[in-house]
């Protein structure tokens, strides 16, 4: 298994990521925050609308919806199969 950071639009589905960064609009930034988005929180894909975005996933025993746009400023680390 090799661990890998990518951004949270690239996780795959049902696969289990860990916070590491939130870069976004302070705005933004805050209400992610504000929703557990910290360094460290487990979060998981589970949903994809039809039109691709938004993605909505699994996070402390929650589901959320993110765009596309603010999903890509939050890095995540998970185990690759290699």
């Amino acid at each position: 298994m090799n661990k890998r950071i990518i951004s949270l639009n690239e996780l795959p589905l049902n696969v289990k990521g860990y916070i590491e960064t939130v870069n976004c609009e302070e705005d933004i930034k805050r209400r992610l925050l504000d929703l557990g988005l910290v360094k460290g929180a487990e979060i998981k894909p589970v949903l994809v609308s039809v039109s691709k975005d938004p993605r909505a996933f699994e996070i402390r025993g929650s589901l959320i919806a993110i765009r596309k746009e603010n999903a890509k400023g939050i890095c995540v680390s998970y185990y690759a199969k290699i």
